[in-house]
Order: structure tokens, then sequence, then C-alpha cells
């Protein structure tokens, strides 16, 4: 699943430098690397313990976001009723997506590549 990800990933950063080259962004390495002992004990010290940062963080305000934040996804997070799924990890992703929402950034799950652009379009205005 993680290769398909990051699949995804590098596609969507693509994206971003061919409609948007002037628009600053992050996205997530760590989550395709097997870290050794040693850099998983760094990395952990460097981190916001229990938040998981989304896969994308976008850092242009676009006049009402402060940022658009992605946590990409290859098949739905959630049931067909519309709930998240039972997956602690999955719950940790929504709590910071409610919490980045509240602090007046746009966050949120994005299904596959089409979902993912629509909602870059959607927050710069390019419908």
């Amino acid at each position: 699943m993680k290769h398909k990800e990051y699949q995804l990933q590098k596609a969507v950063c693509k994206y971003l430098d061919l409609q948007y080259p002037n628009v600053l962004y992050l996205s997530d390495t760590i989550a395709n690397v097997k870290l050794n002992v040693m850099q998983g004990a760094r990395n952990k010290a460097i981190q916001k313990e229990g938040f998981k940062c989304p896969d994308l963080i976008i850092l242009h305000p676009n006049g009402k976001y402060a940022g658009l934040l992605i946590e990409l996804k290859v098949k739905s997070p959630y049931k067909k009723n519309g709930e998240l799924l039972k997956n602690e990890h999955l719950q940790g992703q929504q709590k910071a997506i409610n919490k980045l929402n509240e602090l007046g950034y746009y966050a949120c799950f994005c299904v596959g590549l089409e979902e993912t652009i629509d909602t870059i379009n959607i927050y710069f205005n390019r419908q």
C-alpha cells in the first residue's frame, strides 16, 4: 500500500510543479523510508508526539485558509455510510485534520489523484 501512496504522492507533486510552479509545498518523505534504530530515534526526537502530519503541506494562503494540508490515500478511509474506518492510525490522522481545520488551515483526506487535483484546484479557485 505504501508504494502506491508514494506513486500518488509523486504524481501530485509533479502536478503542483507544472500547474502551480510558484507555490511552496512540502511532501512527507519518511512514510516510505525504512529507518534504522538510530534514524528512528532521531526522527522521533524532532516530531510532535501524537501528531499525524498530513502527507502534503501547501504553504500558500488563499484568502480564506492559511494553507492546504492533505492526507493522501489510494483507497477510501471511510465506510460506505461515511464513518471513518475503525483504525487507530486513521483516527489519529482525522484528529490532526480536525485540529488543523480549527487553526485556520484547510485539511482533509483525498483519495486518488483526481480527487486530490480537484481539491487543489478548488483551493486555488481554479475549477
